[in-house]
C-alpha cells in the first residue's frame, strides 16, 4: 500500500497560518476586553479631594454670586435703575443665567478636549474683569454687558470644568463629592448678600463690588491650582449636539424636565426680597431673607447627595423637584409675615439646592465617561432658554397682576411640578421596579 509523505514546506505554512490566526484572535480578545472594560474611578485620594476643594472655592465665588442677584435687583430698583420697572431689571439676572447655562455646550466640549485648566484660567480673567466693570457702571446697557454677559460667561468657564472634573474622580461617592462642591455655591449665596448689604451702606456700590472681585480672584486661583481631571483630554469629532443623544430616552426626559424646572426654579431667588419688602419687611432685613434661602441650599446640597449614594440619585432628585413646586403653591402663597417668609425661603432653598446638586450626578450616571463634559454642557445649554425666560416672565405677571405675586408663584410651582413628572419618567425608564436603587 502506497503512502503519501507530507511536504515539509506545506506543513510549515499551515502551522504558521494557524499560529498567526491564534495570535490574531488573542489580540482581538485583548482589544475587545480593553474597549469593553468599564472605566475605573479612585473614589478618593489626595488628587480627588483636592479637586473637590478647588470646585468648592470656584462655586463659592461664581454660582454663589449668581444666586445673590436678588440683592442687586433690590439695590438697582432703589438707586441706579430706579426709573426702570422690575421686569426690565430682571433681564440683567436672566441674561446672566442664560449666558451661564448656554455656554455649557461649548465649554463642556473644551473640557473634554483640553482638560479643566485651559478653560478655567481665561475664565478667572473674564470673571475678575467683569466684576470691575460692574463696579464702574452706571447705565442700564453697561450692567447688561458687564453683569449679564461677561459675568455669566466667566461663571460658566469655572462652573462646568470644576464639576465635570469631579465626575472623573468619583463614581460610587459621586453624589457626595459633588454635593460638597455645590455647597460652596450655597455658602457663597449666604455670604455675598450680607456682605453686599453691609458694604453698599458703608463703602458705596463701587467699592463693595470691587471687594467681591478681589475675593473671587483669590478663590479662583485656588480652584485653578487644585482642580485636575483623571481622564486624558480627547478632542471630540462628533457634532456639538450628538444625534445619538436624541435617541437616549432617559437623557431626553431629564432634559425636558430640567427645561420646565429651570423656568420656575430661580423666580424666588429674583423676587423674594421684593416680595418681603412689599409685605412690610424693612429694606435692611430683606437681604437676610435671600441669605436664609441660600443657607437652606447649603444643607440641600449636602444631605440629599449623601443620601443618594445609598438609595439612588433619581430616587432623591424626583421628590426634591416635586416638593420644590408644591412648596411654592402651598407655602409661598400664604407667607405674609417675616417668620413665614423666612421659613419658606429656607425650605425652598433646601429643595432647590438639592435639585441643583443632583442634576449633574444624574446626567453623569447615564453618560459615557468621555462624554460627561459634553452632555452636562449641552443639557445646560438647552435649558438656558427657560432660565432666560423665567425672571422676565415672572416680572410680566407681576405687572399684569397690578403688583400681585400670585401669577409668578403659580408659574414657579406648576413648572417645577411638571418638570418632576418628566424626571419620574426618566427614573422608571431606567428601572421600572419601585424598591430599587436608581
Amino acid at each position: 500500500m502506497e503512502t503519501w509523505s507530507e511536504d515539509p514546506s506545506t506543513s510549515n505554512i499551515a502551522m504558521t497560518a494557524a499560529a498567526s490566526k491564534e495570535d490574531l484572535d488573542t489580540e482581538k480578545r485583548v482589544s475587545l476586553t480593553c474597549v469593553s472594560a468599564p472605566p475605573t474611578y479612585p473614589d478618593g485620594g489626595r488628587q480627588a479631594w483636592l479637586t473637590v476643594v478647588g470646585a468648592f472655592f470656584a462655586l463659592f465665588c461664581t454660582f454663589g454670586q449668581l444666586n445673590s442677584f436678588g440683592t442687586f435687583q433690590t439695590w438697582y430698583a432703589d438707586h441706579q435703575l430706579r426709573d426702570r420697572p422690575p421686569s426690565t431689571i430682571a433681564w440683567i439676572g436672566s441674561l446672566q443665567l442664560w449666558i451661564f447655562f448656554f455656554s455649557g455646550g461649548f465649554i463642556g466640549r473644551l473640557f473634554d478636549a483640553y482638560g479643566p485648566r485651559v478653560v478655567m484660567l481665561p475664565g478667572t480673567v473674564v470673571l475678575a474683569f467683569s466684576t470691575m466693570m460692574i463696579s464702574i457702571s452706571s447705565r442700564y446697557y453697561q450692567y447688561v454687558l458687564a453683569q449679564g454677559v461677561l459675568f455669566g460667561l466667566g461663571v460658566g468657564m469655572l462652573f462646568y470644568p470644576s464639576l465635570s472634573a469631579i465626575s472623573t474622580h468619583f463614581n460610587k461617592y459621586r453624589g457626595t463629592a459633588l454635593g460638597i462642591a455645590m455647597a460652596g455655591s450655597g455658602i457663597g449665596g449666604v455670604v455675598y448678600p450680607i456682605m453686599f448689604q453691609q458694604l453698599f451702606q458703608r463703602l458705596g456700590f463701587g467699592w463693595a463690588v470691587r471687594i467681591s472681585g478681589f475675593i473671587s480672584l483669590a478663590a479662583c486661583c485656588i480652584a485653578v491650582t487644585t482642580i485636575t481631571s483623571l481622564r486624558p483630554p480627547t478632542p471630540q469629532k462628533t457634532p456639538i449636539l450628538n444625534p445619538a443623544w436624541l435617541r437616549d430616552v432617559p437623557f431626553v426626559l431629564v432634559t425636558g424636565g430640567s427645561i420646565l424646572i429651570c423656568l420656575g426654579l430661580f423666580i424666588p431667588f429674583f423676587y423674594i426680597a421684593d416680595y418681603a419688602r412689599d409685605h412690610g419687611i424693612s429694606s435692611s432685613t430683606v437681604f437676610y431673607i435671600l441669605s436664609a434661602m441660600n443657607g437652606g441650599g447649603i444643607l440641600g446640597r449636602l444631605a440629599p447627595p449623601l443620601l443618594s449614594d445609598a438609595v439612588g440619585r433619581y430616587n432623591v432628585m424626583v421628590p426634591c423637584a416635586f416638593l420644590m413646586g408644591l412648596l411654592a403653591l402651598v407655602f409661598w402663597t400664604f407667607a405674609k409675615t417675616l417668620v413665614a417668609i423666612l421659613l419658606f425661603a429656607i425650605v425652598y432653598g433646601f429643595f432647590s439646592g438639592a435639585f441643583i446638586a443632583m442634576l449633574i450626578p444624574c446626567v453623569a450616571q447615564i453618560s459615557d465617561l468621555k462624554e460627561i463634559g459634553s452632555r452636562i454642557g449641552m443639557l445646560y445649554s438647552i435649558v438656558s432658554f427657560a432660565a432666560l425666560a423665567g425672571g422676565p416672565a415672572a416680572g410680566a405677571l407681576l405687572r399684569a397682576g397690578n403688583g400681585s405675586y400670585t401669577g409668578m408663584i403659580v408659574l414657579c410651582g406648576v413648572s417645577n411640578i411638571a418638570g418632576s413628572g418628566f424626571l419620574l419618567g426618566a427614573r422608571f425608564r431606567l428601572d421600572r421596579r419601585i424598591m430599587v436603587r436608581v
